[in-house]
């Protein structure tokens, strides 16, 4: 019975790939990618002819299917990285190698680069799918080359790429059957990055000033200097007149925010003072009832006052002072009477009046 293999698909680009051949690619991991030997390479175990299809299911892991992918690398770009992932994907047991161009024949057939060969290089090296490093690589690919380098399989993109005399220069490894397709990443690549900076020169050259790059470095002049500088001041004061904006606003809506909060208290207590109010001099208010209280018994009082009291002792004459002789009687019309002091009275001295008529009748 023969033992399966186990497998797991990689999470990008769904290709399968054994766990155990793997393991040695742990080491791109932790390390820069190898310089290839200019040589022979490194792999000692046999070297056959294989297919796309044994390749595909898979060889034992001292002999990995060995990859070629090729090209400039100027500018190192996420659209770079996803067309190695998936060179190194496209089989199990992938050993990738990746030629990168020189300065000389890069400037001669395509044109001058932003980085240099070297710098290229080391981008490379850096790459977590890239196992060897292959400097100065040629512009087309050789059956000698191939030999050389143990190659199984060329990894590119299936557009035609025209250059140097040729309508596509890997058009003899497809005959071969040598050549496996990538596809590109849209929307990024070496040019448009170029061109994002032309376009935009002007901001990218005020930048480098403003973070201390000469004018000479910039390859910028006098004039042009000046004007720059002077834009990044100008840009300074938006910023600080921005951010005093941006302040004034969050201070006048503290100030609104407070004064709402002002104004509600004062209703909420105006409120409370009007109810107050109302519950002490309303029309039905406690006021009202104390004073309703008083008054019945002011009224009361003045109706109906305290008896002063019937049986006063009588005085105690002194023994030195005989008592004065009684003075004559007078008739009741001489003397005007007194008012009287109350109710009660008066009806005693109207009954008094009365008796005395009856005596002289």
């Amino acid at each position: 019975m023969v033992k399966q293999r186990r497998v797991r698909a990689h999470p990008c680009c769904g290709v399968v790939a054994p766990l155990c051949c793997r393991r040695g690619s742990m080491k791109t991991l932790t390390e820069p990618a190898i310089f290839a030997r200019e040589t022979s390479c490194d792999c000692l175990a046999p070297h056959e002819k294989l297919t796309i299809a044994q390749a595909r299911r898979g060889t034992p892991v001292d002999r990995p299917v060995r990859v070629y992918a090729d090209g400039i690398f100027d500018l190192f770009h996420s659209g770079h990285a996803r067309a190695l992932m998936q060179a190194k994907n496209l089989f199990p047991n992938t050993y990738l190698i990746v030629g990168v161009c020189s300065d000389e024949l890069t400037h001669k057939y395509k044109g001058f680069t932003v980085m240099t060969e070297h710098e290229r290089y080391e981008a490379l090296r850096h790459c977590r799918y890239v196992d060897e490093v292959l400097r100065d690589a040629p512009w087309t690919l050789t059956p000698e080359f191939l030999e050389k380098h143990k190659i199984d399989f060329v990894a590119h993109d299936d557009i035609p790429y025209s250059s140097a005399g040729s309508e596509d220069v890997y058009k003899h490894i497809k005959e071969a059957g040598m050549f496996v397709p990538t596809q590109r990443t849209e929307g990024i690549s070496t040019s448009d990055i170029i061109t994002r900076i032309v376009r935009d020169y002007d901001v990218y050259a005020r930048r480098n000033l403003q973070r201390g790059y000469t004018a000479k470095e910039l390859n910028v002049s006098y004039i042009n200097e000046k004007k720059y500088r002077l834009q990044n001041q100008v840009d300074r004061m938006k910023e600080k007149v921005r951010t005093v904006e941006e302040k004034s606003k969050h201070f006048v809506y503290r100030v609104e925010e407070k004064s709402h909060d002002l104004i509600q208290k004062w209703e909420e207590k105006s409120r409370e003072f009007i109810g107050n109010f109302l519950e002490l001099f309303g029309p039905d208010g406690t006021w009202k009832q104390v004073f309703q209280e008083r008054s019945g018994r002011m009224l009361s009082y003045a109706l109906s006052p305290r008896e002063s009291p019937c049986n006063s002792p009588p005085r105690e004459l002194s023994p030195l002072r005989s008592p004065s002789p009684p003075s004559p009687p007078t008739r009741w019309h001489s003397a005007r009477p007194s008012p009287p002091t109350s109710p009660k009275g008066a009806s005693a001295s109207i009954s008094s009046m009365s008796e005395g008529d009856e005596d002289e009748k």
